[in-house]
């Protein structure tokens, strides 16, 4: 069973000027044929997010004209173009729209769903859509569209803008995506106006951002991030956010658009694993966009320089939106369009800084959560979750069902490389259920194919183990597949356990069921508008590794050690002296402590001569 969005990383696409022409000549192909006397070019399979898609296709076919002159497409435009201006213009409320501030404006705007009072609560972000469709015709006019109706469709952006930004509440999904591709919406268009109404609408639309959006960002794991539907982060549309951000930055040259699109690529390279597998937010939990976050990535992996390509997208819509038959639709076009325009060439190499909520090297990675517990650890090609055990979440020691994962005061971090190994030492204070303050050392090392993982903790009561993952995928070619397994060893005795109890909130990783439709089945909303990372904080259980001490430790201390990317059997040997700790693995050599003077863990790490 392979996870449905997530396939191959976005830049394996060629992005050649002559791969671009083969992607155009194929969207003109299908839009001749599709043409209806009417000039209609919508899929015939499309009823949602339509409002825009004919004109999305004419922006790629009045594109393609303008890169090639091809003499079949000017009368395809301007009878496209008329069919929008006649048939798609909505002036009248929308039975059952509640975000309006004026009722009865008389301004247009493009419906989600064409039928009256059917799911009207699309309507602002098919509008925004629409109103980038129609900048775009704009901006390849010259030459192809007849005055009159050039100026129809200028005054239709006109109309949208105002709708989106007078008419209605902005952003009233609360959807950073649709909320910056609004604002790049007026920026676009404030180039086509006269210059007094053009510096008032592109300084509306730096307003609405600023006031809007960059004051309301959520912090994440230490980055200001542009909310993306009441959370701080979503895997499907934060790339997206990031391609809008790279479009404004592009059309305003503003540097506050640069700054914002670098604190977030930085966010997405230090979550992202290194075979490209992420989950998370609050819509789509594993769903994943393709081409319309090529432009993000590419743009401010540049920057930031790192390899944020190998971000896996879904290959289904790798050069733009379409139907299951594999018919283009217009949906998002305008990505399509401004990826081409942009020269910006893939970075493809990690960045070497190192970053507080990522490890990485090789193959292998370990993405840290806000609280420095691995989100997502990744070695061998494997990747495992944060594990449950009575209602809490994450990788750590666990006594009498009680998890120390959760910090109470300043998490300390040191990252360190030597002797071809890269190591990250993370300190928690923690507060078990007796009220004792604990120091919880967490050491990964990693060499670049393996990551091994240390624990250590002051001796705890009970019969107590390492909380060491859930084992969810693997890499399988250009898809990932679920597994119920991984490569793994322990220094103690290792048990792969499953949840006996049954139901939604007890995740068993043999069964068929993606974490996505897991967290959706617990969300409080239905499925495309509830919160799945709320969701899936309502698990009680799940498929754990579970790992033992090291035996013949220290005995004031508990520590724990698990290999992750290998089944070869493995030992470790403990040794304390002072304050100092020594940690012996058949690969290195690790010295913790005692803290310097700014109370941060010292480390020391050696490769283990063979």
């Amino acid at each position: 069973m392979h996870l449905t969005h997530q396939r191959g990383p976005l830049h394996d696409l060629p992005d050649t000027p002559e791969a671009y022409d083969a992607v155009l000549a194929d969207v003109v192909e299908q839009a001749l044929a599709r043409l209806t006397p009417e000039g209609n070019l919508e899929h015939p399979d499309c009823v949602d997010d339509i409002g825009d898609t004919s004109l999305g296709i004419t922006s790629l076919l009045a594109f393609a004209w303008q890169r090639g002159k091809d003499p079949r497409l000017p009368e395809a435009v301007r009878r496209s173009l008329a069919f929008h201006l006649r048939e798609r213009v909505y002036v009248e409320n929308n039975p059952g729209y509640p975000n309006l501030r004026v009722r009865n404006s008389g301004l247009p705007y493009a419906r989600y769903v064409l039928e009256a009072g059917a799911h009207p609560i699309g309507d602002w972000p098919s509008t925004a859509w629409a109103l980038l469709q129609a900048v775009n015709v704009l901006d390849a006019a010259e030459g192809l569209v007849e005055d009159e109706q050039r100026a129809a469709l200028l005054e239709l952006a006109r109309g949208y803008w105002r709708w989106l930004t007078e008419a209605t509440f902005f952003n009233p999904q609360e959807a950073g995506n649709q909320a910056i591709g609004c604002v790049v919406g007026g920026l676009m268009l404030a180039r086509h106006l006269p210059d007094a109404e053009g510096e008032s609408v592109r300084a509306r639309a730096l307003q609405l951002y600023t006031d809007e959006i960059r004051a309301h960002r959520v912090r994440d794991r230490g980055a200001l991030l542009p909310p993306e539907h009441g959370g701080a982060y979503d895997n499907n549309y934060g790339p997206i956010s990031l391609s809008f951000l790279a479009q404004a930055h592009r059309v305003s040259g503003e540097e506050m658009f640069a700054e914002d699109g670098d604190a977030l690529a930085r966010y997405i390279d230090a979550r992202l694993t290194n075979g490209g597998f992420d989950n998370g937010g609050p819509r789509y939990s594993e769903q994943h966009s393709a081409f319309e976050s090529v432009l993000g990535l590419r743009y401010f992996g540049a920057r930031i320089g790192s390899d944020l390509g190998r971000y896996r997208g879904d290959s289904r819509w790798a050069r733009y939106a379409c139907k299951p038959d594999g018919g283009v639709d217009g949906h998002f076009a305008w990505m399509l369009v401004w990826q081409i325009q942009d020269s910006t060439r893939w970075h493809r190499e990690p960045s070497p800084t190192p970053a507080r909520h990522q490890l990485r090297a090789g193959t292998v990675s370990v993405a840290f959560d806000d609280r420095m517990t691995p989100a997502v650890v990744e070695a061998a090609g494997t990747y495992w979750l944060a594990a449950a055990v009575g209602r809490q979440h994450g990788f750590g020691p666990v006594t009498d069902g009680f998890l120390l994962c959760r910090p109470m005061g300043a998490v300390r971090v040191r990252d360190l490389r030597a002797d071809g190994l890269t190591a990250k030492l993370v300190t928690k204070p923690v507060v078990g259920r007796d009220h004792v303050l604990r120091h919880v050392r967490s050491l990964y090392v990693t060499d670049g194919e393996t990551l091994w993982t240390t624990v250590a903790v002051e001796r705890l009561d009970g019969t107590p183990y390492l909380l060491a993952g859930l084992p969810y995928a693997e890499d399988d070619g250009d898809r990932v597949r679920r597994v119920a397994a991984g490569p793994v060893a322990s220094a103690g005795a290792l048990r792969l356990t499953h949840p006996r109890a049954t139901g939604a909130e007890h995740f068993d990783a043999r069964a068929e069921l993606l974490q996505e439709q897991a967290a959706f089945a617990l969300a409080a909303d239905p499925r495309g508008y509830g919160n799945p990372d709320e969701g899936w904080r309502h698990l009680v259980s799940s498929t754990a590794l579970e790992s033992g001490p090291v035996p013949g430790t220290p005995d004031d201390l508990h520590v724990f050690a698990v290999r992750y990317g290998s089944e070869t059997p493995i030992t470790v040997s403990v040794e304390r002296s002072g304050e100092e700790l020594t940690l012996t693995t058949g690969q290195f050599t690790a010295v913790i402590g005692p803290d310097d003077e700014k109370g941060e863990a010292r480390l020391a790490l050696r490769a283990v001569s063979r």
